[in-house]
């Protein structure tokens, strides 16, 4: 053990560049292996765990590079928060969870008409809602039944029939 130590230091110890690299190194192959094991979801299309993990991880995660946080600990206890995102996950397939983790779906638009209290809520401009609106191969609004703001982020245009 006192090689690997020799390697990449020990905590609250001052540390060499090549133990600061080799620390850097080992925390990529970890962190990869981290969000591979938590999925695509976590950095695909960002909801509000996803959020709170990625900005729990990152710190603890380069604090360890640096010789700023023990390193056994700190990598157990990200993978703790990874194993905890994703029950929460799995919970929320089962369990009348998702409106609480994830949030639900606004209605931005109703019958043509921009509900502008929704969007301003939830810091929707006219320029974000033009965008969907060419996205859904639209430019009038009132050829356009509803847009929701989905739980992702992302806005969905449903075109009148």
């Amino acid at each position: 053990m006192d090689v690997f130590y020799d390697l990449i230091g020990r905590h609250n110890e001052a540390i060499t560049w090549s133990q600061m690299s080799a620390r850097a190194l080992l925390i990529f192959l970890i962190g990869l292996a981290f969000v591979r094991l938590a999925g695509e979801r976590v950095f695909g299309k960002w909801g509000t765990l996803d959020i709170l993990l990625a900005i729990i991880i990152g710190p603890n995660l380069s604090r360890t590079i640096t010789g700023g946080a023990p390193l056994f600990p700190t990598l157990c206890a990200t993978a703790v928060l990874i194993g905890v995102h994703a029950l929460l996950v799995y919970a929320a397939t089962w369990w009348p969870l998702g409106d609480l983790l994830k949030g639900r779906p606004t209605e931005l638009v109703a019958d043509g008409q921009s509900v502008w209290r929704a969007m301003r809520r939830h810091g929707v401009g006219q320029g974000d809602l033009e965008q969907a609106l060419r996205q859904a191969g639209q430019i009038d609004l009132t050829a356009v039944q509803a847009v929701f703001l989905e739980r992702n982020g992302d806005l969905s245009v449903i075109l009148r029939a």
